[in-house]
């Protein structure tokens, strides 16, 4: 029985409409297979994989197979392929190439992406699912013989470092070379991996076909479909080419292995992880979940400090100490905004040779991108997703098609970041010594704040996260958005176990991490930012001033902020700038009304939409309820941090 007697969805099911005996897919493999492809599978020596191919070749159809090993030669030829096929073009810098997918196929496709779920399963009502059967009919229908007239990839990866508790092995199998190259920039290969690991049973599998395409681009965009069948361990992903919907080791991944870390006590999370250089030699490694546009990325590439990953970590239990790993071994970055000035390490590494793709980027005659932000003067035409591009071109609608997308993107390898961690590739992760939430709020949360203890922490600053969208990205400036854990969007068991699992995670560990909660969005009653952009650069520092034990703390209602000659003192060192303790007053005092509304919309949300949140989510926020009403009963609206006492 796992942790706190629940029991999990795992269940023996169909993976897909049909299976196969172990003598048909034998049969399949020595007909569909040449000699080479076939000695690459047979020494892997798996069964549950070989059916698995076996299925797929006879059900897509391909003219032929290529099977990636983990040599070099392997990944060059699908970068290769994807040139010569055309769903890459080169640019002028040696080994960078730009990738279009269709002017409507540019971004994650929520709608369409939902769990395989059996009658007798449910998610809750916030997670997008379709009945099992259907669904299964459904993307079958399409997969089927969608690879006539093509190459079947089949290429083996693994998520987390190599030969570690970390390691999960994935086999890609696809019909772009686009979607594998893109992976063999972003992921450890695995082909050895599957030698090594022992639970052969044990492994996540992605099937993707593009579809049929016109100018090397998915057309069927009405059929596109992202189907994720838990049970199994298997991700659908059809008619579409966009990396979100398509690279399955990513966001799809990620809703794989939620649901393993939840069957087997560790957590798979929506997280950066950054070393922050403290006094002497030290680094400190921090994880932090952060919604889109609230500034995970900057803070996973602060200048001076080393990046671990951006994106997607693993947490688990190594000898009562928390590690955590970066899934990932690259970056899927937004491009947009991305300039010398602000990004030099990022800027560097796209400007240098290097296996490197941009995608829905503009670029010119002479093969040199273009971006939004980038900072440079435009040319007077170019190549973008829309086709040939000139200033004011307008698309079917009248509006005006910018010269890259919005959602445009670069991928590229992290060892080609000068601030690439030494620990990337650690099998053991790194001792995490601190964990970060933070979402865009302009009126309730202190810049910086360190929770009491982990399960306050996990409620009030991980369970209760909220972000405000933005004009520019979502519409409508200023809605907040309920994203727990910064993880909403990939979260595959019922929201209420997922929060119990973050409880229980803590409870085992020997000194569990504090956490903390950041904000870089306030605002003053006109409407401007009390802080810079670089400024989080000093509560990183604070926060690893206050593990180890370095830097004094102030109680409130709502947890511990930092004194203000610690700040005084890092503002000098690390912003050569002069912090006035007006500005600390300001930007620290305790807004008590504000965080009483926010408890209450939370509160609101949990009890109404998630049927099984857990008592000591409510326990915890009715004490923090009765801490601020206190607060408010003799100071009022907000109470400044002079009148707070020492922690």
């Amino acid at each position: 029985m796992p942790p706190g007697g629940r029991i999990f969805f795992r269940f023996p099911a169909t993976e897909g409409l049909y299976r196969i005996t172990m003598e048909d897919t034998e049969s399949i493999l020595q007909e569909r297979l040449d000699e080479e492809s076939k000695q690459k599978i047979d020494r892997l020596d798996n069964d549950r994989l070989n059916r698995f191919i076996a299925k797929y070749l006879s059900h897509c159809n391909p003219d032929s197979v290529f099977v990636s090993t983990d040599a070099d030669e392997d990944a060059r030829y699908i970068r290769n392929l994807s040139l010569e096929q055309g769903e890459e073009k080169q640019l002028a810098m040696e080994g960078h190439t730009a990738h279009f997918d269709g002017f409507h196929d540019q971004a994650r496709d929520k709608e369409n992406t939902k769990y395989l779920l059996r009658p007798d399963q449910d998610l809750g009502e916030r997670l997008n699912s379709i009945d099992k059967e259907t669904g299964l009919e459904e993307v079958q229908s399409y997969l089927e013989n969608s690879m006539e007239g093509r190459q079947m990839l089949i290429c083996f990866f693994c998520l987390g470092p190599q030969d570690s508790p970390f390691s999960i092995p994935a086999v890609q199998i696809t019909d772009s070379p686009y979607v594998a190259h893109s992976e063999h920039i972003l992921y450890r290969t695995g082909y050895e991996q599957f030698k090594n690991h022992e639970d052969q049973d044990e492994f996540f599998r992605f099937v993707h076909t593009e579809g049929r395409t016109e100018d090397c681009v998915s057309v069927d965009i009405d059929k596109r479909r992202v189907y994720i069948d838990l049970d199994n361990d298997i991700v659908y992903s059809t008619n579409t080419q966009y990396g979100g919907n398509t690279i399955g080791l990513k966001k799809l991944a990620l809703r794989l292995a939620i649901q393993k870390a939840s069957r087997e006590g560790w957590l798979a999370e929506h997280m950066l992880v950054a070393g922050i250089h403290g006094p002497g030699d030290r680094v400190s490694y921090f994880t932090g979940a952060y919604p889109s546009a609230c500034g995970k990325t900057s803070t996973a590439m602060l200048p001076g400090e080393t990046v671990v990953g951006d994106d997607i970590a693993y947490l688990r239990d190594i000898d009562g100490d928390v590690r955590a790993a970066n899934v990932e071994s690259g970056i899927f970055g937004i491009i947009r905004d991305v300039n010398k000035d602000d990004d030099p390490l990022i800027w560097k590494a796209l400007h240098e040779p290097g296996d490197v793709i941009f995608s829905n980027i503009l670029v010119d005659e002479d093969g040199v991108p273009h971006w939004l932000g980038k900072g440079e003067e435009l040319p007077d035409k170019g190549w973008n997703h829309s086709g040939e591009w000139w200033p004011g071109k307008t698309d079917e609608d009248g509006n005006e098609i910018p010269c890259s997308h919005r959602n445009a993107r670069y991928t590229v390898r992290l060892e080609n970041l000068d601030n690439c961690d030494e620990h990337l590739h650690d099998p053991k992760g790194v001792s995490v010594s601190g964990i970060i939430y933070g979402g865009r709020d302009s009126d309730t949360c202190v810049p910086v704040e360190q929770s009491f203890n982990w399960t306050h922490g996990v409620v009030t600053k991980g369970a209760a996260l909220e972000s405000e969208t933005t004009a520019a990205t979502l519409g409508e400036a200023g809605v907040r958005t309920f994203t727990p854990m910064s993880n909403m969007d990939f979260v595959s068991i019922p929201l209420g176990q997922y929060v119990q699992n973050h409880i229980d995670f803590g409870k085992k560990i020997d000194s569990a991490p504090p956490i903390f909660g950041v904000n870089y969005f306030l605002k003053d009653e006109d409407g401007e930012y009390l802080n810079a952009i670089p400024d989080k650069k000093v509560w990183m520092k604070w926060m690893d001033l206050r593990v180890h034990g370095e830097a004094e703390a102030l109680r409130g209602p709502t947890g511990l902020i930092p004194v203000y000659e610690d700040l005084e003192q890092l503002f000098r060192e690390h912003r050569s700038k002069n912090y006035s303790e007006e500005d600390y007053i300001e930007q620290f005092s305790i807004r008590l009304t504000k965080n009483l509304e926010k408890i209450d919309r939370i509160e609101e949300t949990y009890r109404e939409s998630v049927p099984d949140a857990p008592q000591v989510l409510f326990d915890e926020l009715e004490k923090q309820r009765q801490r601020l009403e206190e607060w408010r009963a003799e100071y009022g609206d907000q109470v400044p941090p002079t009148e707070l006492d020492p922690a």
